[in-house]
C-alpha cells in the first residue's frame, strides 16, 4: 500500500530486466479471459473467529481495534520470503492473504480490509511480480473472502478513509509499517495492552484448535518416520537429509515448517536451536531431531526426540536418555487444571538435578542447587521445559507473567514439556565420555479437565521402544 492506503502500482512490482509492454500487447492481454469467481464453502474456523472477535471487542468497548496480517519480507534483492500472516490476524479472522487488516468497529461490527485479484481492466494480473495472477497466482476476490469467512469485506483501498476521524483505536503495531502510520500511537500502553489481550485470548484453546495440533503433531510423527526410513541416505548425507526429508512432508500434508528445523548430530546436539544442519550423521552417536509442521491454518506442532544412530543406545547413552525420560514423565505427570505454568518444569528439573547429584557433577547439594538463588544445575539443563504451543510455536508471547508464566493453567492450554540434557564437548567439569552428549525429549501436551493429554504420543518416547521403532526401518 501506498501512504495514504492504496495499492502500490503496478510499476512499483516490475524490474530492470522485464521486457517492454506495448499498447498492443497491454490491450490485447484484456482481452478473452474467463474471470468468473467461484463458489467458496464456508472455513470451518469461521464460527470460531467470530466467537473471538466478539470477546476481544468486549474487553475494549467503545473502541476500534485494528489487526493487520502484515505484507511481504524481501529475502534478496527481488526475491520475497514465503508469506505467512501474522498470528493474531490469523486468529480472529482465518485469513491467510498478505496487506488484509481486520477491523472490530465499537458496536461489535467487523470488517476485513482485503486486497483481492486485480480485474482483467488492468495490466496488474500479467505484468506485477508480487500480485499479478499470472505471477504469483490469483488471489481470491472480496465476494469470495467474505463467503469463505463470513466477514464483510471491503477493498484495502478504503482502509485509510475509514480509519480517519475521532474514534479511540488501538492498533496491533509492529505488523504493518504502512498500516502503523494510519493510525497515530494510542496514549500511554494502550496499543500494549491491545497486544498483551490478543495474546492471552490464545492462551486456552477451543475445540477446533485442539482438532488442528492435533493434526499437526499426527504429521510431525509421519516427518519423523520418513527420515528414519530413509537411514541410509541419512548416513550418506547427514544432517540436511533429514531436514529435507521431514521439509517435504510438511508441504506435503501441511503448510510449512512451524519453525527452522533442529537436526543436531553428536556434539550439535548441546547447541539448543542448531539450525545449520550441515554436518554428518556418525554411527555409535545420537542424533537431536526437534522438528514440527505447521499444518494448512498454521497451527504447529514442536516434537523432539534424540535416536541412536545405530539403532540402539550406547550403556551411557540409554542411562542418561532414561535420565530424561523420567524427567520428562513426572513434567507431563505433574501437569494438571490449577497448578502454576511452572509446575512441570520443577517437577523436571527436580529429577535432573538428583541425577547429577548421582552423576558427581553438582558442586553444592541438590537442595541448593535447586533453591531459586542458586541453580548451579542448570548449566547442564539450560533452558525452561515448557512454552505455550499453537499458531505459534512459542505462543501467547505477549501475555503478562501474571497469565502466563507465573499464572494456573487451565483446561484447553496446549504447552509442550522437553527437559534436556547437554554436556558441552568443552566442559572441563563434566567426565570425558559425556562431553559433546545432548539429549532432549519433548511432546505436545494439553491440560485436561483432570490432568493432561499427550498429543504427540504416537512417536514413542520410551529408550526401548525408539529401539523397537527404528528396527523397524534400519
Amino acid at each position: 500500500m501506498t501512504d495514504n492506503g492504496a495499492p502500490t502500482p503496478a510499476d512499483d512490482h516490475t524490474e530492470s530486466h522485464d521486457q517492454s509492454v506495448p499498447e498492443a500487447w497491454s490491450t490485447f492481454m484484456r482481452e478473452g479471459w474467463d474471470d468468473r469467481e467461484a463458489e467458496v464453502p464456508e472455513h470451518p474456523i469461521t464460527p470460531w473467529a467470530a466467537a473471538r472477535r466478539e470477546r476481544i471487542a468486549g474487553l475494549f468497548p467503545g473502541e476500534r481495534l485494528v489487526v493487520p496480517a502484515g505484507t511481504y519480507k524481501v529475502r534478496a534483492n527481488d526475491t520475497d520470503y514465503r508469506f505467512r500472516a501474522d498470528t493474531a490476524h490469523v486468529h480472529l479472522s482465518g485469513n491467510q492473504t498478505s496487506d488484509a487488516v481486520v477491523v472490530i468497529e465499537p458496536d461489535g461490527s467487523s470488517v476485513l480490509y482485503a486486497r483481492p485479484r486485480s480485474g482483467r481492466d488492468t495490466d496488474e494480473f500479467f505484468r506485477d511480480r508480487q500480485y499479478g495472477a499470472l505471477w504469483a497466482g490469483a488471489r481470491p476476490s472480496a465476494r469470495e473472502l467474505s463467503d469463505s469467512l463470513g466477514i464483510e469485506v471491503r477493498h484495502v483501498d478504503q482502509l485509510a478513509s475509514d480509519l480517519s476521524g475521532t474514534t479511540p483505536t488501538r492498533l496491533l503495531r509492529g505488523v504493518s509499517a504502512e498500516v502503523d502510520k494510519l493510525v497515530s500511537p494510542a496514549d500511554g500502553t494502550r496499543d500494549e495492552e491491545f497486544a498483551r489481550a490478543l495474546s492471552e485470548l490464545r492462551l486456552v484453546k477451543d475445540e477446533w484448535e485442539l482438532g488442528e495440533l492435533q493434526e499437526a503433531c499426527d504429521i510431525t510423527v509421519r516427518g519423523f518416520t520418513d527420515a528414519v526410513r530413509e537411514w541410509d541416505q541419512v548416513l550418506k548425507h547427514g544432517e540436511r537429509w533429514i531436514e529435507g526429508t521431514f521439509f517435504r512432508r510438511a508441504r506435503a500434508e501441511g503448510n510449512d515448517l512451524g519453525y527452522d528445523s533442529i537436526v543436531g548430530g553428536g556434539s550439535h546436539a548441546t547447541t539448543l536451536h542448531w539450525i545449520d544442519n550441515d554436518g554428518p550423521i556418525v554411527p555409535g552417536e545420537m542424533v537431536l531431531l526437534d522438528m514440527g509442521v505447521e499444518g494448512h491454518n498454521l497451527y504447529t506442532a514442536d516434537i523432539t526426540r534424540t535416536l541412536p544412530i545405530s539403532g540402539t543406545f550406547t550403556p551411557l547413552q540409554r542411562n542418561l536418555y532414561e535420565l530424561v525420560y523420567k524427567a520428562q514423565q513426572a513434567g507431563i505427570e505433574a501437569i494438571r487444571p490449577g497448578v502454576t505454568f511452572r509446575a512441570g518444569h520443577f517437577a523436571a528439573m527436580e529429577i535432573l538435578a538428583h541425577g547429577l547429584d548421582d552423576l558427581g557433577l553438582l558442586p553444592v547439594s541438590v537442595d541448593e542447587a535447586l533453591s531459586e538463588d542458586n541453580k548451579t544445575y542448570s548449566r547442564w539443563t539450560l533452558h525452561g521445559v515448557s512454552h505455550m504451543l499453537g499458531l505459534d510455536v512459542h505462543d501467547c508471547a505477549s501475555a503478562s507473567k501474571e497469565t502466563y508464566i507465573e499464572g494456573p493453567l487451565q483446561e484447553g492450554m496446549v504447552l509442550t514439556v522437553e527437559p534436556g540434557l547437554y554436556f558441552q564437548k568443552e566442559d572441563k567439569l563434566v567426565p570425558e565420555e559425556l562431553r559433546g552428549i545432548g539429549i532432549r525429549i519433548e511432546d505436545d501436551i494439553v491440560v485436561t479437565a483432570d490432568g493432561a493429554k499427550n498429543l504427540s504420543k504416537g512417536l514413542p518416547r520410551t529408550a526401548d521402544d525408539v529401539e523397537a521403532w527404528m528396527g523397524q526401518y534400519l
